[in-house]
């Protein structure tokens, strides 16, 4: 097992092996409020301490361990089951001695414990079972604690002062534990026990169970994460987990279904599908995808929007949510404490203490380059693929805001470049997508200073010209339309004499506060082919290196390539791999019509899901090399699930079919489909098409790939080019 691990500094990286599965944690989602365990069922803060109970930033359980009088339980299996909604964990006894003095021997008694999330409530079953051939007395104990500490504390900021733990409430079936924040909220944790135990306290609950030969007991515990005056609504645990079965299967049903002929890919399929599901969050605006556990489980706007745009042929209903969201949270004036300046478009939201008491300044935090640019792709792109009119005339003064906002806060300069500069020092110093301290570099590694306009930025704010002048038209406004593709054009140009650099053959990473490039190499080039700024040529030499040896590692392109100043594989930014940007740099290919190297881009990720727990792709990995019989190497504290991650495999999808759909004609195009050798058939049922639907099935054979309608509700016309 050491073999498996790699020690850089300080931190251990692990490669994603079976046997090392073990170390990873179970993680739960509803909502707001999501749940870390350990594979017994437990929450321990031990390790990188994230284990816990959070709701809105809170973690409002740190700990609870389910033993047998302070003896551990033995683990026979654990798992998050069904549509990684429950979490089931199989346990039993070590031989022991009770207190009241009766032995029980090895492997006499079985516990099978279940948990799931429902609206800020997690439902826990505890069903005992007795396969002795004597009667036991069975001391069953829940020992429990809330620090109701911030996530920022969990990830490690200390904090000058802190809230008081107030009293907690004891009585026969319940434990009330209570925290006063600085932000003057009381925070509650309920702890609600059935049958009433024996014995309660403040710490812990324990049941003197009775079961003679073959018998079983259920215990229940219900953790309801509340406030103060707060309404609760608490279900039984049967009427729970309907409600939030039938919610899932709502989901499911109103996305695209997807069947193909390698049953591994599926399974990374509903892996994603089933992960994308649970990191959704009901907003009064839609559905909203939550960025990833534990670090990143709220409203992201980068995030947020390039989950819509990997999964808008797919499930269109994602990006409408995202948009309705973040049009509500739109900037309306300047704050420099937050970043924020009118038509800006929202980075993060926080609803933790320390966000509240501004201990950290990303409560409602605008400091994000790229979502206002990228609010503007999804709006077009949405339009595009649903013909919603509605939408589009309640989207469009938040479209002229942001377009308003990329010319004249963006373009802080006026040189026709958008670029960023944090206002103060708590913000985020870079604020691309690539947003560590040490992201943006000049050749020999020295870190380039704000204000700075990165490449793929630029892409964007193309692109979202190019949709607004489309969104324009559809609305009748022909000189709005006119100027804004002039202006697409005129980007452009610019953007290929200041960018482009021979000497690399690519974009170079950014343009620093001199306009000079930082002539990097870097997967950022990758994205100018998903927006289309990028010129054939340079499409082309940007396409015959980004998958050389120096690039990709075999499990996907690295973020920045071998040889480069910053280069480190167990970096953060700086040569590790991203699936969500991989999947953007395949999409852009495709793009420019090098579909073989996008099919290894979704090669290179599947592969590398095979060796992952639940087929889960993390936020990143590292970007050693792929070596015979051994899986990527993990990155310790990425995200898992991801929402981006998880998307990464529709938009890969998508590429490699040259998939569009547009909503308002009913039209379906396929563009070049391409199948790799190991996919031989792709069945994709209920596209919605405006007010129809479509199934196709697509098969590899070896003249190409062949294309059937299997099913056709409506008018909808499949059109192949």
């Amino acid at each position: 097992m050491a073999d498996d691990i790699i020690q850089y500094q300080d931190q251990y990286y692990i490669r994603a092996q079976a046997s090392l599965v073990e170390s990873r944690p179970h993680v739960l989602k509803h909502d707001n409020c999501f749940a870390i365990f350990d594979r017994l069922g437990n929450m321990r803060p031990l390790g990188l301490g994230d284990h816990g109970l959070f709701r809105d930033d809170t973690r409002f359980l740190s700990r609870l361990v389910l033993d047998l009088e302070g003896k551990q339980f033995l683990l026979l299996s654990s798992e998050v089951r069904e549509d990684k909604d429950i979490l089931a964990v199989d346990l039993t006894n070590p031989e022991f001695t009770t207190s009241q003095g009766q032995f029980i021997g090895q492997d006499t008694i079985h516990v099978f414990r279940t948990t799931f999330l429902w609206h800020n409530v997690a439902y826990q079953r505890i069903r005992v079972h007795n396969y002795g051939s004597h009667t036991f007395r069975i001391p069953i104990t829940l020992r429990f604690e809330a620090d109701f500490a911030d996530i920022f504390e969990v990830r490690g900021i200390r904090r000058n002062r802190q809230g008081n733990g107030l009293p907690s409430l004891v009585q026969s079936e319940r434990v009330v534990l209570r925290y006063w924040g600085l932000d003057n909220v009381e925070r509650q944790t309920h702890l609600l026990f059935a049958p009433a135990p024996t014995m309660v306290a403040t710490d812990l609950a324990q049941w003197w169970v009775t079961l003679a030969p073959q018998a079983e007991q259920d215990l229940w515990l219900t953790v309801v994460c509340a406030y103060a005056g707060e309404a609760m609504t608490v279900l039984s645990y049967d009427q729970a987990l309907q409600a939030e079965r039938s919610h899932r299967h709502k989901l499911r049903s109103q996305s695209a279904h997807i069947d193909t002929g390698n049953a591994q890919f599926n399974d990374w399929l509903n892996a994603s599908r089933d992960d994308l599901l649970m990191m959704l969050t009901e907003t009064p605006y839609g559905l909203y995808p939550y960025a990833g556990v534990p670090w990143f489980s709220t409203v992201f706007g980068r995030d947020g929007l390039i989950t819509a745009l990997a999964t808008l042929w797919w499930y269109p209903d994602i990006a409408r949510g995202v948009l309705l969201y973040l049009a509500a949270q739109q900037a309306t004036e300047e704050d420099p404490s937050r970043d924020a300046e009118p038509g800006k478009i929202l980075h993060e939201q926080r609803q933790g203490e320390m966000a509240k008491t501004r201990e950290v300044p990303f409560g409602q935090y605008y400091g994000s380059i790229d979502a206002t640019p990228l609010f503007v792709v999804l709006a077009g792109r949405y339009f595009r693929r649903t013909g919603d009119r509605q939408l589009l005339t309640q989207l469009w003064p938040h479209v002229e805001a942001a377009l308003r906002w990329m010319d004249t806060y963006g373009d802080r300069d006026g040189d026709g470049f958008v670029e960023y500069a944090r206002k103060v020092h708590t913000g985020l110093r870079n604020q691309g997508w690539k947003d560590s301290d040490d992201a943006i570099f000049y050749p020999d590694g020295t870190i380039a200073e704000p204000p700075l306009a990165l490449c793929e930025v630029q892409g964007y704010v193309y692109e979202a010209k190019l949709q607004a002048a489309h969104m324009a038209e559809a609305l009748e406004q022909w000189e709005r339309a006119a100027a804004l593709r002039q202006q697409a054009l005129d980007l452009q140009q610019r953007f290929w004499r200041a960018f482009w650099c021979d000497d690399i053959g690519g974009y170079a990473l950014a343009l620093d506060s001199e306009k000079r490039p930082c002539r990097v190499r870097s997967s950022n080039m990758g994205h100018c082919l998903f927006s289309g700024i990028a010129h054939p040529d340079h499409a082309a030499r940007i396409a015959a290196q980004i998958l050389e040896p120096h690039f990709f590692s075999g499990w996907g392109i690295r973020t920045v390539p071998q040889g480069e100043g910053r280069y480190n594989p167990m970096s953060y930014h700086n040569g590790s791999i991203w699936p969500h940007d991989n999947a953007l740099i395949a999409a852009g290919l495709a793009r420019y019509g090098y579909k073989e190297e996008a099919v290894r881009v979704l090669t290179a990720l599947f592969d590398a899901s095979q060796f992952l727990d639940l087929k889960r792709l993390p936020e990143l990995f590292c970007g050693f090399a792929r070596r015979q019989r051994e899986g990527p190497t993990l990155y310790p504290v990425a995200c898992l699930p991801q929402a981006w991650a998880s998307a990464s495999v529709f938009l890969l999808l998508q590429a490699c079919l040259g998939l569009e759909i547009e909503g308002a004609t009913q039209r379906v195009y396929l563009q070049q489909p391409t199948l790799p050798l190991w996919l031989p058939h792709v069945t994709l049922q209920n596209i919605a098409v405006g007010a129809g639907a479509l199934d196709i099935g697509l098969y590899l054979h070896q003249g190409g790939v062949s294309i059937n309608v299997l099913g056709r509700r409506g008018r909808v016309d499949l059109i192949v080019q």
